[in-house]
């Protein structure tokens, strides 16, 4: 019973978190190696539960979502793409081969979230200057190729990729935390979505339907929290809560490690 309850509270800070930031992985994950379940186990579970949480956090932030429709239409299919192709590495790939790297993404990401308001007012003046459509071009292509990436860090592993999502595109476009928190919130969890289809057909060993009900429930009421909660943010205060909690995932994984 205690196991069940942490986990079940593991999972709705989880998904209060990824609606707000991303890195929720950083939670959960932890939390079933601590109670013995094999890595691969853990990852998988963790995957399918956290859909659930992702759902109910893109409902949550629907308007901002639904702002963005034609990006979001573009972005899918090659976040989806990105997500099948990180499960499916997954699957045959060592856990570890990305992990040494991840620190190093997650801080990047903090960087392009603070560094953001000064980089989208410099391409605004640039853009203001100038009618060619090089930089708006170059902008959208850095996008296309980052959302793939990160689309693909996210179907092997996926922690911290909403942080990372939301770092890049506040670099490479002008639309403000909240709408970049409802385009994230839908592609991380279309990414996620995959993942866990491929994990539910090639790797059903691997999958603990007790944890991943666990998971599903907490994440589902912390994603509705989490919802509520980030859209009432101002700016300053989503940008510093991005960046605290960035640097206690920092943290986190330096101490475990």
């Amino acid at each position: 019973m205690l196991e069940a309850a942490v986990i079940l509270v593991a999972g709705f800070w989880a998904g209060m978190i990824n609606v707000v930031v991303g890195s929720g992985t950083l939670v959960t994950f932890p939390t079933l190696l601590l109670f013995g379940y094999p890595p691969l186990t853990a990852n998988v579970s963790n995957n399918i539960g956290l859909v659930f949480g992702g759902l109910s956090g893109s409902w949550g932030y629907r308007r901002e979502a639904a702002e963005n429709k034609q990006l979001l239409v573009r972005l899918l299919p090659i976040s989806l793409l990105g997500g099948l192709t990180g499960a499916m590495l997954l699957l045959v790939l060592p856990a570890s081969a990305f992990g040494t790297i991840v620190p190093v993404l997650i801080l990047l990401g903090l960087l392009m979230v603070a560094a953001g308001p000064a980089l989208q007012r410099r391409a605004a003046r640039v853009s203001a200057r100038s009618s060619s459509p090089r930089a708006p071009r170059g902008r959208a292509v850095a996008l296309a190729v980052g959302t793939a990436v990160l689309g693909m860090y996210g179907g092997y592993f996926g922690a911290a990729q909403g942080i990372l999502l939301m770092g890049l595109m506040s670099v490479v476009t002008v639309h403000n935390l909240q709408q970049v928190t409802g385009i994230k919130n839908v592609l991380v969890t279309a990414v996620n979505a995959v993942a866990a289809g491929v994990f539910l057909l090639a790797a059903g060993e691997a999958i603990n339907w007790t944890v991943i009900a666990l998971i599903a429930v907490g994440s589902t009421l912390g994603g509705f929290a989490g919802a509520r909660f980030g859209r009432r943010l101002s700016p300053t205060a989503m940008r510093t809560l991005i960046l605290v909690i960035g640097v206690a995932a920092l943290a986190r994984m330096a101490f475990a490690g």
